[in-house]
């Protein structure tokens, strides 16, 4: 006798999709399609598998022909820089920050510029399948609750998913760096250090009431984290507390941590060790711990990353833009480090979309080496760009997998199109051929949010002629910064020659041939 059909677990009406192709990104079938029906009511999955019948009052979906998905989660993002895309090109990290991060002006973003830049990188993000965001928002000077109130309001009106972090560098820039006591003038670096900064006690008393103000917020949906900059821009009692405060919240500590090799030779300038067992000598290591990058780690740090239950978000669209280096995906996986993947911010990437990432993440590896064996599968991609993101983000019993229980945050793509013709290995044409114009639907929640390319929440058309109308003042604003802040461009850029030459025990660039500059 067989069992009986699960039904419902809830007794409101929901939404029944019958007999589509799903990607559930569980423990049990991962990246292989399988046909289901899917319900989901109250905002939570209720129902994955072939005998899920739907409840009474249901909307029911035709899944013919289409293809369901956990939805996106962007590991590594920041809002910010959205107002910087398509600026610049050709500058390793430590120059580019100078015009995108700029050291010298104010910087301010109004609160209603801010409102108005995460409402249009939430827009763009959700037309893309990303459901969540770990959005880094570094604001300069330094970041003030209207600013931060602003974002989450934004995201909030939005209906997308985020960790929004309080980003801190709480040493002047240029000590965070080698060399720049040799190579700068003495009177900028001075100008530098006389900036104000935040102490430890005043970083954690700013969390902790963000924590407290936010707690809840759209029923667990809108999420703060700590966000300390790296190990070399922030003082260590900032980074353990910051650590600290982290564990007893259960939230995310998202640090960037070896994105380039400069910060490799930081460490050894700063600390005499690898900027990882610093971390670990000062207690800023733990399972709450997300490494946004981590390209230059040595074989004893991925150790130390996997002893700790540290992850990773991997971001290789702006690695690739900015030189940075290509992190060790095999390695992470063979030590069973989480991997999720971001996008990094607008103007290190120029986009949000997720998509880009996985097929760039999916292909950069192969070409590290001859053993296809060791290539990055589909299904390991996915994960990262799914379920491994919400790991890093401290959201996997949230979302990242199609799972009785979960929230209901799910893309529905069509696949009567040119992208899944001819129909093959889905999993397989998801990551590979589509680019997003097959996306028919995005849930966060068990809300639409976008229909057949439309958004539900946001006017798409008047959030783009609303930041037209500050085209010339931010034009204006940024290029008076890029004037500003090309004082440092000749010793930083003597710093990242000296720094490349500089053998630090391994290589992440794909030319082992190519000279450094002297």
């Amino acid at each position: 006798m067989s069992a009986p059909a699960p039904r419902p677990t809830t007794g409101s009406p929901g939404t029944f999709v019958r007999a589509a192709h799903v990607i559930t990104m569980d423990g049990r079938t991962g990246s292989r399609p399988v046909v289901a029906n899917v319900r989901f009511a109250d905002g939570v999955l209720t129902g994955v598998g072939p005998d899920v019948r739907p409840g009474p009052g249901d909307t029911v979906l035709d899944g013919t022909d289409r293809l369901v998905t956990p939805g996106f989660v962007n590991a590594h993002t920041h809002s910010w820089e959205a107002l910087f895309k398509g600026r610049y090109d050709n500058l390793p990290l430590e120059l580019w920050m100078l015009f995108s991060y700029p050291i010298l002006g104010d910087a301010r973003v109004s609160p209603d510029l801010v409102r108005l830049r995460s409402r249009l990188f939430a827009a763009e993000s959700l037309k893309a399948g990303v459901t969540t965001l770990v959005d880094d928002v570094l604001e300069t000077p330094g970041q003030e609750f209207d600013q931060l109130d602003a974002v989450v309001d934004a995201y909030d009106e939005a209906g997308v998913r985020a960790n929004v972090s309080g980003h801190v560098i709480n040493r002047p820039f240029t000590d965070t760096l080698p060399f720049l006591d040799e190579l700068l003038d003495p009177a900028v670096a001075e100008q530098v250090r006389r900036a104000p900064l935040l102490s430890a006690e005043e970083y954690l008393a700013f969390s902790r009431e963000a924590f407290d103000r936010y707690r809840g917020r759209a029923g667990g949906r809108l999420r703060y984290m700590v966000a300390p900059s790296g190990p070399q821009r922030c003082t260590d009692d900032l980074l353990a507390g910051a650590t600290e405060l982290a564990l007893r919240e259960g939230a995310e500590c998202h640090v960037h941590v070896l994105e380039t090799k400069t910060q490799a030779v930081t460490g050894q300038e700063s600390y005499g060790t690898t900027l990882v067992e610093h971390m670990a000598r000062i207690g800023a290591l733990s399972p709450v711990t997300t490494f946004a990058h981590g390209i230059w780690v040595t074989p004893s740090d991925v150790e130390l990353m996997a002893a700790h239950g540290v992850s990773v978000s991997h971001n290789p669209v702006s690695n690739m833009k900015l030189g940075s280096g290509i992190a060790p995906w095999r390695a992470y996986h063979d030590a069973g480090v989480p991997v999720g993947l971001g996008s990094d911010g607008c103007s290190s990437s120029d986009s949000p979309r997720m998509l880009d990432v996985l097929k760039a993440a999916a292909l950069l590896h192969k070409v590290t080496g001859p053993d296809f064996t060791r290539w990055p599968t589909v299904e390991e991609v996915l994960r990262a760009g799914t379920v491994g993101g919400a790991r890093t983000a401290q959201l996997h019993t949230t979302t990242g997998s199609l799972e009785v229980g979960k929230r209901a945050d799910l893309l529905v793509w069509d696949l009567a199109t040119l992208a899944f013709t001819p129909r093959n290995e889905l999993d397989l044409q998801l990551v590979h051929s589509e680019n997003g114009s097959s996306l028919e639907s995005v849930y966060v929640d068990g809300r639409l949010l976008v229909d057949r390319g439309r958004l539900t929440t946001l006017d798409e058309a008047a959030l783009v002629a609303e930041l037209a109308e500050h085209r010339e003042e931010l034009r204006s604003w940024q290029e008076g910064l890029g004037r500003l802040n090309e004082v440092f461009v000749p010793a930083f850029t003597r710093m990242h020659h000296r720094a490349a030459a500089r053998d630090v025990g391994m290589h992440r660039w794909a030319d082992r041939e190519a000279q450094p500059v002297a």
